[in-house]
């Protein structure tokens, strides 16, 4: 996986949700925002402080997240 060096998660911002460089921005948001029909320029629109990298970060994130996969293991 390529680095994602502006996904972070801490504990005390948003529950620990994967976040845009420690905002108060989650990915979720910012897939959502995608999935509602937002182009990217409205979203850097919309959120001043956000750069163009976090966006395709964010879904790189999210793409990678949904290719992941449980594996059951045997219980003893």
């Amino acid at each position: 996986m390529e680095q994602l060096n502006r996904i972070t998660q801490q504990p005390e911002i948003m529950g620990g949700k994967a976040c845009i460089r420690g905002m108060r921005v989650t990915v979720g948001m910012i897939v959502g925002q995608i999935g509602a029909g937002h182009s990217v320029d409205e979203i850097l629109n919309d959120y001043p402080y956000l750069e163009r990298e976090d966006i395709m970060q964010a879904l790189r994130y999210a793409a990678w997240r949904a290719e992941e996969r449980e594996v059951m293991l045997a219980t003893a």
